[in-house]
């Protein structure tokens, strides 16, 4: 897909960014609240409710991390079949442990361990700005949901109040790597997460994807101010389908 390399391929090659990730996991869910300021779980609650998994539906929640989404669809649903996906080991010792109410592996975004077709739903939380291919994930996102299936992804966006804009870049450039020197054991991961953020599309830009990749009814909706954005699509019906 045109366009769809918006960081240095180098920064995100599987084995660095998995290696990366494992060495954050120990403090990873106590990063993330900190660093968004206690938004984190507000922001994927909001990813959760925009999924609409309904009971005896199937989800898969892609680059799950320790499950802080997966665990949320699996409560919004209790019917329903949840799958948490991650390609660090770490991560997902730490998501399956007590309380599991979803199934977690070991796996790659780019090539899901799942049927054509197979289930309702796919989420991504933060995680499609780091795969190293992000148009291809989004086509396997296709691949696996059913004709008229729902993808939600919930990133890291542009600002839509100018003056939050250069707040927010100072936070990112200048604030944040001084707080994860202190807090984290891999403060080099935090810098990446900067860098990668700038370079990231706005609002509209992953929408274009999002097409590209064959979704419709593109949709997004701004959270703390555009900080973060919570885009949804619907799988395409094949031409002829009803």
């Amino acid at each position: 897909m045109a366009g769809a390399e918006p960081t240095p391929a180098a920064e995100r090659t599987a084995d660095g960014v998995r290696r990366m990730f494992d060495r954050v996991a120990p403090r990873y869910d106590l990063a993330n609240t900190v660093f968004s300021l206690g938004q984190d779980r507000a922001w994927r609650q909001a990813a959760a409710r925009a999924a609409g998994l309904a009971d005896g539906q199937s989800a898969v929640d892609v680059a799950c991390g320790t499950g802080a989404l997966t665990r949320d669809l699996a409560a919004s649903a209790p019917g329903a079949a949840v799958l948490g996906v991650d390609f660090s080991w770490e991560m997902v010792r730490r998501a399956a442990g007590p309380p599991a109410p979803a199934v977690y592996l070991v796996g790659d975004a780019l090539r899901l361990p799942l049927r054509d077709s197979s289930v309702d739903v796919v989420t991504i939380a933060f995680g499609l700005r780091n795969l190293p291919e992000p148009g291809r994930g989004l086509l396997e996102f296709r691949r696996v949901l059913r004709p008229g299936g729902r993808l939600v992804v919930c990133e890291f966006s542009q600002p839509v109040v100018p003056v939050l804009r250069g707040v927010y870049r100072r936070y990112l450039t200048r604030l944040m790597p001084v707080a994860a020197r202190r807090l984290t054991s891999d403060p080099e991961a935090y810098e990446y997460l900067a860098r990668s953020i700038g370079a990231w599309p706005d609002q509209a830009g992953l929408a274009v994807w999002l097409q590209q990749a064959g979704f419709t009814r593109v949709a997004w909706r701004d959270l703390s101010g555009g900080i973060v954005a919570l885009h949804r699509a619907i799988a395409r019906r094949p031409a002829g389908s009803r």
